[in-house]
């Protein structure tokens, strides 16, 4: 019997039982048996309810009709309707396909990228894996974020390599952690992507194929949207960042307490320097020098100092375009020259602002380059200060820039920073649904865009020029 004839059976049953409990008071035969054919009369209230009865008794009698039995005992309705409910409760559900959404219908325009994650290489150990496997890191339907993104459908500034390495980010499970000596709330974790192999692996291993990444404070979430606006104003100088929530048992409970967090792809050919009090610079550069660098014929560093020798202008230009509108200070001011600091900051705590006034003294931090590329600097930890007040911007982190890349300043002058902003930000959901959404980033976004428009005003005001992608 199909499910339609199951569900008349059932319904019919039902007005019958309605009778046998004498909510319907029949009327026929005086031994009390009951056909559908009979007339169904109840205890007379008014004639709308008489005229609903007559409809009733049209609707057991068609529904006896349909399913051909004859007339049961009161009894006999009982057991029937129980089979009856027993057979629809034992019918197989109805089909449902594991994957509620094709690759069509996911969010937003990201396809999946088949791009190898590091140097072109692609990942060894490679099985075939069902899409719907979890890992024990992830809840469900989380990995789906991350598995669209083609250079035709994404954003113009995110590449395939951002998206792999962001989906990695996102939804890899964590194999192994370490700690960053001397980086307090810091963890490098080794990260097996979608589809890897469980085998033999290291944390070196892994971090040198380029599946590692450095779990943050949940105060530093601010670099996963100065990610995105480096990819936004076509700079391409910091790492992939994205925000998650971990769950891995491999990690300690404060990171495993719901928190969001951001996670930074960590670039396996960092290099840095020997001296282990100053190993987060690839070269030893000082403000007076670095201003030196800038000059346009200027004298440059110390043959000891090739890394930093190989760094063209544009790239310090580049630099401090990126650090004015995040007011990163740690980089070239992290004494905090350039403005009256609160006694609560780091430069006041650490006497650093004291230094001040002895240039010579004063030194560059986080002058990165990566051995594969040692003439574009790399910027890392870009937190930044978001609630830095206007009155309070750090113009010295301008001092010496003449000029500034063409791209960028276009995207400033164009008037649609926020809208971009945001249309990149909706890539990365676990930051778009704790922050609100477009209403609650609207607040940074407007800081930043009013930020680029006081940039402007300066490049106006100093009559500075704009250089196209290579300068000399």
């Amino acid at each position: 019997m199909s499910c339609r004839g199951l569900y008349s059976l059932c319904y019919c049953c039902f007005l019958s039982g309605c009778v046998s409990r004498g909510a319907l008071e029949p009327r026929g035969s005086a031994t009390g048996g009951w056909h559908p054919a009979q007339e169904v009369t109840a205890r007379p209230r008014s004639a709308r309810g008489a005229a609903r009865r007559l409809v009733l008794r049209d609707m057991v009698q068609r529904a006896w009709r349909r399913t051909g039995l004859k007339p049961p005992a009161p009894a006999a309705l009982m057991v029937l309707l129980a089979l009856a409910l027993l057979a629809l409760a034992r019918l197989p559900p109805p089909h449902r396909s594991p994957h509620p959404l094709t690759a069509s219908s996911l969010p937003g325009p990201w396809r999946e990228v088949a791009a190898p994650l590091s140097r072109g290489r692609a990942p060894r150990g490679r099985v075939p894996v069902p899409s719907t496997q979890l890992r024990q890191d992830q809840p469900p339907g989380r990995g789906r974020r991350w598995r669209r993104g083609a250079s035709g459908d994404a954003p113009p500034w995110l590449s395939d390599d951002d998206l792999q390495k962001m989906r990695l980010l996102a939804s890899g499970q964590v194999v192994s952690k370490t700690r960053i000596p001397a980086h307090g709330q810091v963890l490098r974790v080794g990260l097996r992507a979608i589809g890897d192999a469980e085998g033999d692996s290291s944390p070196e291993r892994d971090c040198q194929d380029g599946r590692c990444g450095l779990i943050k404070r949940p105060g530093d979430l601010y670099e996963v949207l100065a990610f995105h606006l480096d990819r936004v104003l076509g700079l391409n100088r910091s790492l992939p960042a994205v925000a998650r929530r971990f769950t891995s048992h491999l990690l300690p409970y404060s990171y495993t307490d719901g928190s969001v967090r951001p996670i930074i792809w960590w670039a396996p050919d960092l290099q840095h320097l020997e001296d282990a009090n100053n190993d987060q610079n690839s070269c030893a550069l000082g403000w007076l020098q670095y201003q030196e660098m800038l000059q346009p014929h200027g004298p440059m560093p110390a043959a000891a100092d090739a890394p930093c020798s190989s760094i063209p202008r544009g790239e310090w230009s580049r630099l401090a375009l990126f650090d004015f509108l995040l007011q990163v200070h740690d980089r070239l001011d992290r004494y905090c020259c350039g403005f009256q600091p609160d006694p609560s900051e780091p430069c006041v705590e650490e006497m650093l602002h004291e230094k001040c006034r002895n240039p010579a003294e004063l030194v560059l931090v986080h002058i990165l380059v990566r051995r594969s590329a040692p003439a574009r600097l790399v910027f890392i930890d870009n937190a930044g200060k978001p609630q830095h007040p206007e009155e309070k911007l750090n113009f010295r982190l301008l001092q010496g820039i003449d000029s500034f890349p063409a791209a960028a300043v276009a995207t400033l002058r164009s008037g649609r920073l926020q809208s971009l902003l945001l249309e990149s930000l909706r890539v990365d959901r676990e930051l778009w649904e704790s922050q609100g959404g477009a209403e609650g980033l609207r607040p940074l976004l407007w800081t930043i865009d009013r930020r680029a428009r006081i940039l402007l005003r300066h490049i106006r005001e100093h009559n500075l020029a704009v250089f196209e992608d290579s300068p000399c």
